[in-house]
């Protein structure tokens, strides 16, 4: 018997019927999100941080293989038991103490949602001025102009009809988005190579910044990139026919394809240093120098590849997040305009303006967030409950993960311990204190942020949690 105040309909386990998504539906959702503007951001920015491009690639392609074990083994219990993240997250949190993760996985997400919106909005602006609308860029001392802003409006609310259809239209729009997004990306890499030498292309010599390259640091961003959906993946896992499906449709469409989508990146950033003298961060920059045909089309697979990331990345999840907090009063859909209206407050253009900000402040910093919560489920899932549930309990009051008033306190200090320490680094990387004051050690320890917070979160858990009976 669930209680109301525990429970909707969207976030039941899911019956026989609704479990219809095969591995090539993973796999495309995969595709779908991985190529996207921020995909190819990150790895111009590891060039920009003075990796080689082959660095670059294999560090993305670690990465991946890293982030695929806590996907494939969190989306396990999606497709065991039918139940989102959310739900999973009471038996280590509590039912009213699952409020924590969610939220702030739901605030991440929030945050790569405004982020999506802003690169689509440089697509769109960018898409108009090659009709020839003559939009201006940011003036002077400005990170976004006034038509830029209202593209980001624009997209931003081009969103919301998805977010009325529900998750169905996001499995579609996948299926069809992904080759398209593929053809694009491929095109992309054939123009560049007919124009530039590829050798050329790779034999630039890696950009000099002072100290060098920081392996751990962007191997710690690069893990936290995907480090919001190991959490929330069984918000999809749910629906899989099997868990072969779920585990090969995963391995096929996400370390592969990242390293693959990152490779035209790294042409796309060296390509426009090549040709127009200035290294470009962002593909709407490249497009938009390639002329009106190319820019066109090119723009509007930006446009398309945002939107699908956007919406299967970064609001399905705080739809279900949100709706944890009130179930009977907070559904899916309404979690989701929730979500929408939470990233008009952010502001993007002021985060990625410079390529560490994004790479080390903001990837690494959920990273480490993030990672405590995947430590604790992993360990509680796999470690205290042996993969067993009692399903009824989470939608309850006074079951078995009622812990002290909803709330397990060791869980708690559990991610408490493993984000704190890390803390202080996160604080001087970000330039909210001087980095002089802090440390050499607590500044190293925040590079490896993701891996410590989820080993020790994890050990504290283990050995603190009361054992089913």
């Amino acid at each position: 018997m669930t209680e109301s105040s525990l429970s909707n309909a969207d976030l039941l386990p899911t019956t026989a019927a609704q479990r219809h998504w095969g591995w090539k539906d993973f796999a495309s959702l995969w595709v779908g999100m991985v190529i996207c503007v921020p995909t190819y951001t990150m790895a111009s920015s590891m060039l920009d941080q003075g990796f080689s491009w082959q660095s670059a690639i294999w560090l993305v392609f670690v990465a991946n293989l890293i982030v695929l074990l806590p996907m494939v083994l969190i989306g396990r219990a999606g497709t065991k038991h039918g139940i989102p993240f959310p739900i999973l997250a009471r038996a280590p949190f509590g039912v009213i103490g699952a409020n924590l993760p969610a939220v702030l996985r739901g605030l991440v997400a929030v945050g790569w949602f405004s982020i999506n919106c802003y690169f689509g909005a440089l697509a769109m602006h960018g898409l108009a001025n090659a009709f020839g609308m003559g939009l201006a860029g940011p003036a002077a001392g400005e990170t976004i102009s006034s038509s830029q802003f209202v593209c980001f409006l624009l997209f931003w609310a081009v969103h919301i009809a998805f977010i009325w259809k529900g998750l169905e239209s996001v499995r579609l729009l996948e299926v069809v988005a992904a080759p398209l997004m593929i053809t694009a990306s491929v095109a992309l890499v054939i123009w560049a190579f007919m124009t530039v030498s590829p050798s050329q292309i790779f034999s630039l010599p890696a950009k000099v910044v002072e100290g060098g390259p920081k392996t751990w640091a962007a191997l710690t961003g690069l893990v936290g990139f995907w480090a919001t959906l190991a959490l929330n993946i069984p918000d999809f896992t749910r629906f899989a026919k099997s868990q072969r499906d779920q585990v090969i449709g995963q391995a096929i469409g996400l370390p592969l394809p990242m390293a693959l989508f990152s490779l035209v990146g790294v042409i796309g950033f060296s390509v426009s240093q090549i040709l127009y003298g200035k290294a470009q961060l962002f593909p709407d920059g490249l497009l938009t120098q390639m002329g009106p045909v190319a820019a066109s089309i090119g723009l509007v697979v930006i446009l398309l590849a945002n939107l699908t990331t956007n919406v299967a990345a970064n609001l399905v999840s705080p739809s279900y997040d949100f709706s944890q907090l009130a179930p009977s009063k907070i559904s899916f859909r309404m979690g989701g305009l929730t979500a929408a209206l939470l990233g008009l407050l952010f502001q993007p253009w002021k985060l990625l303006a410079t390529s560490g900000g994004y790479l080390f402040t903001w990837l690494g910093g959920y990273g480490t967030l993030l990672g405590a919560v995947a430590g604790i489920l992993l360990v509680d899932y796999y470690l205290v409950r042996r993969t067993e549930l009692k399903i009824a309990d989470l939608y309850k009051r006074g079951g078995d993960y009622e812990y002290s008033g909803g709330w397990n306190i060791q869980a708690l200090i559990a991610f408490a311990l493993g984000v704190l320490p890390c803390l202080p680094g996160y604080l001087a990387v970000s330039g909210v204190i001087p980095k002089d004051s802090v440390p050499p050690l607590l500044l190293s320890l925040y590079d490896f942020g993701w891996f410590f917070s989820l080993a020790v979160a994890g050990l504290y858990h283990y050995f603190s949690a009361r054992r089913p009976v």
